[in-house]
């Protein structure tokens, strides 16, 4: 396909809800990213929230083969986040760090993620999750993917969610989810082009 052609693909954007605890707020921050990034055609938004995900949380060794449960779940996963061109992780930060089922998923894969960018929306205190992302950044830059510079974060109590579910400063949130997806958007047509043009030898 020529490059003008595989531009005007719309780009298959996979958004992980990666908070599973009771009473977590990951789905509203969810619901509200979508709305922000509605009405661009150019993106294609597919939803993989954990609290649907039943990984188990012990990993076969090397050489070792995964259990019925672990495949079945991969089943469903693994396959979107391969075609998928880039990523939105949804975290909110727990002990100055990303939830344990985030990375639990993260490491159930690798070659998914390679040469494909990921973005970040954080949520949590004064801090709005930033600690959790930059660990992120550490964790991704391991498997080969390219995280985005800006990230959208909600911090209380200036822009944290309210009783609605949005942000009490929604200008300043729904800018920063613009120029993310943006960035977004551009790392992830520049490396779904090469990928189909040179394959990734990570």
């Amino acid at each position: 396909m020529p490059v003008s052609e595989r531009h005007e693909v719309p780009l298959r954007v996979a958004v992980i809800v990666g908070s599973v605890r009771e009473g977590r707020q990951g789905r509203a921050v969810t619901e509200w990213f979508l709305g922000a990034a509605a009405g661009d055609d150019s993106l294609e938004l597919d939803v993989i929230d954990l609290a649907e995900v039943e990984l188990p949380l012990v990993m076969p060794g090397w050489g070792g083969r995964p259990s019925p449960e672990a495949v079945a779940a991969l089943a469903d996963v693994s396959p979107r986040l391969a075609s998928a061109d880039a990523f939105v992780v949804v975290t909110p930060e727990y002990n100055h760090s990303f939830p344990a089922a985030l990375k639990n998923f993260i490491d159930w894969h690798h070659a998914q993620w390679q040469a494909k960018p990921v973005g970040f929306v954080s949520y949590g205190g004064l801090g709005g999750g930033l600690r959790a992302v930059e660990q992120l950044r550490l964790v991704f830059a391991e498997l080969h993917a390219v995280t985005v510079r800006d990230s959208v974060s909600l911090h209380g109590p200036w822009s944290g969610l309210g009783q609605d579910g949005e942000p009490r400063d929604a200008a300043v949130c729904a800018g920063a989810a613009k120029g993310m997806l943006g960035q977004l958007a551009w790392w992830g047509r520049v490396l779904r082009t090469g990928r189909a043009e040179l394959p990734y030898a990570g």
